[in-house]
């Protein structure tokens, strides 16, 4: 894999929310931008109204957005933007691994974890290509993103050259992208601070008072930096973007899925486990995470609060005066 190629056409693969806007994004700086959505409809739709309805219903696309249904679009592009959720990630890069594109950039935005295999989205990524792959992660909701509005995200990679190649690619005047060259921190910056996320939404959820609830952040905080470092990557890039920015916006925002699915747990709300893609990452985040923790003896008290809420479903009062006794 060369470490630049072409930036002229651009793939997206995942017209959902987060794909649609990277790619209203990038359609800025280069000259074509493929989206590729699985649904046919979708791709008929904005090939015919330039909206993404499904998604986007008031927010006109780029003229050059092309949208299509069809993978083997793919092969005309030296980089793709793969915007997929984790649980659907392997079996995306399967298919376009056998495109047989050469000089292929992959870039991964999932922010998730294979369940058992503990693998990120990038080590998935070297078992089909290599470990030159970029990974981006930030305090990044889409639908932000979409209106153009003031965001920013870290980018990693192994090769610094692919990291400056897709900052060029993504960067606008309101869209900041900053370089790291922790990939095992910011992947798992993004993993964990699901984790947090579902336990603020407990405290929420059982109504704990704001001084608690804030303490039980700033504990997550810290123990993310203990969990990254334990596990290879740099504790400094918990301040990052993608680390602290992250973890707060996911935490405390009503937007965040993580935080609803840690409210509605502590609310004792019974969800739908077998429809909902939410609790399915959520419950993989969580025991992948503890599973990880386990392995590399790094003790944490926020991911067993959650992991004894989620998994265990322990009462969610009784798991917090456990949490809080270890204060």
């Amino acid at each position: 894999m060369s470490s630049i190629g072409s930036s002229k056409k651009v793939g997206v693969v995942g017209a959902g929310s987060f794909g649609t806007a990277l790619a209203q994004i990038t359609s800025k700086n280069v000259e074509e931008v493929l989206l590729y959505s699985r649904k046919e409809k979708i791709a008929e739709n904005i090939l015919k109204t330039r909206y993404n309805s499904e998604y986007y219903p008031n927010t006109k696309l780029k003229k050059n957005i092309i949208p299509t249904s069809n993978l083997e679009d793919m092969k005309k592009c030296s980089t793709i933007f793969i915007c997929v959720p984790s649980f659907a990630f392997r079996k995306t890069l399967q298919d376009i691994k056998q495109l047989n594109i050469d000089n292929l950039l992959i870039v991964t935005t999932a922010k998730g974890i294979e369940y058992p295999s503990l693998k990120t989205m990038g080590k998935i990524v070297e078992e089909y290509f290599d470990d030159n792959y970029v990974a981006i992660s930030g305090p990044n909701f889409a639908s932000q993103i979409m209106l153009d509005l003031a965001t920013v995200c870290n980018v990693a990679s192994k090769n610094s050259e692919n990291s400056e190649k897709i900052k060029k690619m993504l960067q606008t005047e309101k869209f900041k992208v900053k370089i790291i060259d922790d990939v095992v921190g910011l992947e798992f910056c993004g993993v964990i601070k699901n984790i947090n996320a579902i336990a603020y939404g407990i405290c929420e959820g059982i109504n704990i008072n704001e001084n608690a609830k804030y303490a039980v952040l700033a504990k997550g905080f810290k123990e993310t930096k203990k969990i990254i470092e334990g596990i290879g990557g740099d504790r400094s890039t918990v301040n990052q973007y993608c680390g602290f920015g992250d973890l707060v916006l996911t935490s405390t925002s009503k937007e965040s899925r993580n935080h609803t699915l840690g409210m509605l747990y502590g609310q004792k709300i019974i969800v739908d486990e077998e429809s909902s893609s939410i609790v399915f990452e959520g419950k993989n985040s969580i025991m992948a995470v503890k599973d990880i923790c386990d392995k590399h003896s790094i003790n944490s008290t926020i991911v067993d609060f959650v992991y004894n809420v989620i998994v265990n479903q322990k009462t969610p009062k009784l798991s917090f005066k456990e949490l809080w006794d270890n204060f």
